[in-house]
């Protein structure tokens, strides 16, 4: 045997470096960057100027004020205010409790409008009441029952019920420890049947190994076999390519017979066919040719002839129109007359609460006035007794109500002789007060007002520190 003549591969090629991109050039940083605006520096010179200016004004008008009187009470007037109001407000009473008046809208009677509803409403409460009333009279007519049998067979029942509940709980509780034990039991139970399935997983395993091996070298065998057979059916192909070639020509040439079989029989066929297609035009050319009847007739009482189970004819149609209005008619009429009757019963209804609800509203004004009437005839209150407990409580209750009037009188807020003089005396100081500092300021413009008429600028210092010097001294 000769060996593969296989083409050896071709020496790749080294592949050409990508081009490496040019990045654009950057535009240089202007000078105009570090180098400050001629505009900025105007603005900030301005800025500056006008804050100087500002600064000037605001020290020329902080010299230049009035200085007035200081309308301030000193710290001994406030103390003394202070314990004045104080004591004044110590004997008002603006928390006391009051109760609050009942809203007048509940003394009016409301009129209540008997509607449909209304009456409907207060009739069901009526027939509630009656129900009531006769459940209340058949039991009293089956007469009572002693629960004591009942109570005793309820403790008896819960007793057991008790029990139960208690067996249960123990059974629950026997239960869980059992299924405790179970596990412990199932997971040893569990360890011994792996330990036993590794060994023979094991042993399995050394025997499969043992068959593979085994397989192993059978196979390189068959291989040995099989190669041997290659080489023998490689001598004789050559022989049976040449049995192959001669068994195609001889089928190619029966297939070839066939085929012109085939086409003969086709072309007999398609004469036939093509000589029957020419009769049939043939007639249905003399068909078209022969005139056709024009008129129809109309017969109302046949049908379409679609063999339809809803075909019907068009008498038949008229008819069971007929009929159906007739019909539809005749359900309107009886709707109407149903919906009359509805009405009436619904009218009679409302008549037969109303007589129900004024039965009930005479029945309640009677007995309300035989229980007024009894109320008025019945036993005089009898008035409370006298007890030497109840005469101590009384006394002491009246001396702490003149104690509380007493209290109340003298808390009133009337002033004093003390106190209206003393307050006389500090309106007096107040006042001569505030009249020498109005008069310290006046004399104090009039000097400066001479000064600054004398010496114009050679005195306005002085003059400026004298307003100064008055006004800290009215400020004091």
């Amino acid at each position: 045997t000769k060996p593969f003549s296989l083409t050896q591969p071709r020496a790749r090629s080294v592949p050409l470096p990508e081009p490496i991109p040019k990045l654009k050039k950057h535009n240089p940083v202007p000078k105009s960057l570090y180098v400050a605006s001629k505009d900025q520096a105007e603005v900030d010179r301005r800025k500056q100027e006008n804050r100087q200016q500002a600064e000037e004004r605001l020290m020329e008008a902080s010299r230049r004020q009035f200085a007035c009187a200081n309308p301030e009470p000193s710290h001994k007037t406030r103390e003394v205010l202070k314990n004045i109001v104080s004591e004044q407000d110590s004997k008002l009473e603006f928390e006391r409790h009051r109760s609050r008046p009942v809203p007048a809208f509940l003394n009016k009677e409301i009129p209540i409008k008997m509607n449909t509803a209304a009456i409907l409403r207060e009739g069901q409460l009526y027939q509630k009441q009656e129900e009531e009333t006769l459940k209340k009279i058949a039991k009293l007519e089956s007469g009572t029952r002693n629960s004591l049998e009942f109570d005793e067979w309820q403790a008896t029942m819960r007793k057991k019920d008790l029990d139960a509940k208690l067996a249960e709980v123990e059974r629950r509780r026997l239960l869980g420890k059992l299924s405790y034990e179970e596990a412990i039991l199932a997971r040893q139970n569990l360890i011994e049947e792996n330990r036993q399935k590794v060994a023979q997983m094991k042993k399995e395993a050394d025997a499969l190994m043992q068959e593979y091996l085994e397989q192993r070298l059978q196979d390189e065998q068959n291989m040995r076999n099989m190669v041997d057979q290659t080489h023998q059916s490689h001598r004789n192909a050559k022989d049976t390519q040449r049995r192959l070639q001669e068994s195609k020509r001889k089928i190619v040439q029966q297939v070839a017979a066939e085929n012109r079989e085939l086409m003969r029989q086709a072309l007999e066929e398609a004469e036939a066919e093509m000589r029957k297609k020419l009769e049939l035009i043939h007639q249905i050319k003399a068909a078209e040719a022969s005139p056709a009847p024009r008129q129809k007739m109309l017969d109302l009482t046949s049908t379409a002839g679609a063999w339809l189970l809803s075909e019907m004819s068009i008498a038949e149609l008229r008819e069971r129109l007929a009929l159906m209005k007739v019909a539809e008619k005749e359900a309107e009429e009886k709707k109407r007359d149903e919906i009359l009757e509805a009405k009436q019963a619904k009218d009679q209804q409302l008549i037969d609460t109303l007589e129900c609800i004024s039965k009930h509203r005479l029945e309640q004004t009677r007995s309300a006035a035989l229980r007024l009437e009894e109320k008025k005839k019945g036993k005089p209150v009898s008035a409370i007794p006298k007890t030497e407990q109840l005469t101590d409580l009384q006394r002491q209750v009246e001396a702490k109500r003149q104690a509380r009037i007493r209290a109340q009188e003298e808390s009133k807020l009337t002033p004093g002789r003390s106190s209206t003089m003393r307050t006389a005396a500090l309106i007096g100081q107040k006042k001569a007060l505030e009249e020498s500092r109005w008069k310290e300021l006046e004399r104090t413009r009039e000097k400066t007002a001479r000064i600054m008429s004398r010496g114009g600028n050679k005195y306005s210092e002085a003059a400026q520190r004298l307003t100064s010097f008055s006004a800290v001294t009215m400020a004091t």
